[in-house]
């Protein structure tokens, strides 16, 4: 999205436009903007054995998935379905890492069945797949680093009393049960959080696991994560990634130097590859002036855009109806029946009954994290590609909410 002579356009077209053409709300991704940071990641990481696998969790739209198919990059799933979902997409299913967090065994089974690559992330999953798989399937094994890193507390995966992983103090443990079954350890995986913009706890994080892969003598990779931070607003600090790939790359090289063999390098990005892609398009429902605040009621809310709500999110927003507009404070609310607020005291352009308001950065974690709470339809999907706005999902209707509810008592009279 993009300023030109007071009006705001999306590709080819006018934001107001593409507004009138699907609705609102309304989630519209740059299909440029996605390539451009596959293109500035993988250039930070020069490794000959690098990939790339996209955290499919932060946008699983399935010509999302085919565009990042398209430029080399594979997919880390976190459910059956996300990974089914990425068959659908076209990927084979060598090229998905199944990374579940406390499911049953049986899924892990059916992800074996499949073909995808298995990392099992505690010891009692361990044991089992031991049990029944022995040294015929190969697995990855998730370590919690004990590393804090990252925004606020919610979003921090790798200290001490995270429940991803297994604990590096563990190690004992593990290496008696893989020895036990035979087990055959193909990679070593961790994930410290999000939105880091530190160098140290990555290079600290790989260090842990350089000194555990020498317990393993048939790795293939090293998977580090990634959590990277995009910035959300002016002045805000990013992850130096060209700093990171300089000092990981060269740390990476020398372990595989002593390991006596050139792994492969492995990252999973989400949020780095469609944050800044996305805006979540919303109409002003209502202004509403009280004595002590103006808000601007949108035709959307949390249950569209939960990250401000759950996470203290911050994303910029910009009223594109009326750019030159005074500026003026207000808090931007939700439609939903609870307290949904994208933006406290937010200075925007004057906001009236009517305008267009665009939610910056809502690439990751916004449609993926949508829900029809109140009884309200997702939004529609659009993705940019040559300049031209495409529809790559249908708003749902008041059909999609009622198709899998039975009325157990249709037209008889309820006697209870």
């Amino acid at each position: 999205m993009r300023l030109e002579d007071n009006i705001y356009f999306a590709g080819e077209n006018t934001v107001a436009s593409v507004c009138n053409q699907f609705g609102t709300p309304l989630y519209l991704y740059d299909s440029d903007k996605i390539v451009e940071q596959i293109k500035t990641f993988k250039q930070a990481f020069n490794w000959p054995k690098l990939k790339v696998k996209f955290a499919m969790k932060s946008l699983s739209n399935i010509s999302i998935l085919k565009l990042m198919k398209a430029h080399g990059v594979e997919l880390d799933a976190v459910s059956l379905y996300e990974a089914e979902t990425g068959f659908f997409a076209g990927y084979k299913p060598s090229q998905i890492m199944y990374t579940p967090s406390g499911v049953k065994f049986d899924e892990l089974e059916e992800g074996v069945l499949k073909g995808y690559q298995i990392n099992v992330d505690n010891l009692s999953t361990l044991e089992k797949f031991g049990e029944k798989y022995g040294n015929t399937v190969p697995c990855c094994l998730r370590i919690n680093p004990h590393i804090k890193a990252g925004g606020n507390h919610k979003i921090q995966t790798g200290h001490k009393d995270s429940k991803f992983g297994i604990s590096l103090l563990q190690i004992d443990q593990i290496l008696e049960i893989t020895k036990k079954y035979d087990i055959v350890i193909n990679g070593l995986h961790m994930h410290t959080g999000s939105e880091i913009y530190e160098i140290d706890p990555y290079i600290e994080g790989a260090k842990v696991l350089f000194k555990l892969a020498q317990n393993f003598a048939h790795l293939d990779f090293i998977d580090f994560g990634s959590g990277f931070k995009v910035a959300y607003k002016d002045g805000d600090k990013v992850t130096d990634l060209k700093k990171l790939g300089d000092n990981l790359v060269a740390e990476f090289s020398a372990f595989c130097d002593s390991y006596g063999k050139e792994l492969e390098m492995w990252f999973e990005p989400g949020k780095f590859l469609v944050s800044e892609s996305g805006v979540l398009l919303v109409k002003a429902n209502v202004v509403k002036q009280t004595p002590y605040s103006t808000f601007v009621g949108v035709d959307s809310g949390l249950n569209h855009l939960i990250r401000p709500m759950m996470y203290d999110s911050y994303h910029e927003i910009v009223n594109v109806s009326n750019p030159t507009g005074k500026v003026q404070n207000y808090n931007v609310v939700g439609y939903i029946c609870e307290t949904d607020t994208f933006a406290w005291d937010r200075p925007l352009n004057e906001v009236r009954e009517g305008d267009i308001l665009a939610i910056k950065n809502a690439g990751a974690y916004g449609f993926s994290m949508s829900s029809n709470y109140n009884s309200r339809p997702r939004p529609a999907e659009a993705l940019i590609v040559n300049g031209v706005p495409q529809l790559i999902r249908n708003r749902e209707t008041i059909q999609d909410i009622l198709k899998n509810q039975i009325d157990i008592f249709q037209e008889e009279e309820i006697k209870i």
